[in-house]
């Protein structure tokens, strides 16, 4: 019976993490934080979420896609940007039991630190180049993903059992 119940229960939870991804990123997004040069999304702190559940890497990805395609990105964007979520979701689950706790959360700072500055550069023509978008949007991936998915590591490894059942 378990066994039945499994991939439902991964369903569910990717289908959970995409939602709330999509909510956290509106809401950047109404802030006028989710696009352009400095990203702060607030959503990018559940990247960390592969660590307790692989249920979180097809949400993640989901996630970003609609949030990409509903904050009116453009295509190059919708698509790099959500492989850079891949990359980054990929990478986090093949880290989660890191010696380090925090190593889990630099492959979406890195994927998205180097992917998102050539689509800002070339897709939407910005001015200010690859090298200061490298800053703003690694800055604004850093307190994402490091510092807040960190904080978000914490509070949820002592529950991590009862919300992620892994």
């Amino acid at each position: 019976m378990k066994n039945e119940r499994t991939p439902v229960r991964s369903i569910t939870a990717a289908a959970m993490i995409a939602a709330i991804y999509t909510v956290l990123t509106a809401i950047a997004a109404g802030f006028d934080l989710a696009s352009g040069a400095v990203q702060v999304r607030f959503s990018e702190a559940l990247t960390i979420l592969p660590v307790f559940t692989p249920a979180a890497v097809p949400g993640l990805i989901l996630g970003c896609l609609i949030s990409n395609i509903l904050t009116g990105c453009i295509v190059p964007d919708i698509v790099c940007g959500t492989l850079a979520t891949a990359l980054g979701a990929i990478g986090t689950r093949y880290l989660r039991n890191a010696r380090q706790p925090v190593l889990a959360t630099l492959p979406p700072f890195i994927a998205n630190t180097v992917i998102v500055p050539f689509i800002l550069a070339y897709g939407y023509q910005i001015p200010g180049g690859v090298p200061y978008f490298m800053l703003t949007v690694g800055a604004g991936e850093l307190l994402s993903c490091v510092v807040l998915g960190s904080l978000v590591r914490r509070v949820l490894t002592p529950v991590s059992n009862r919300l992620f059942g892994e």
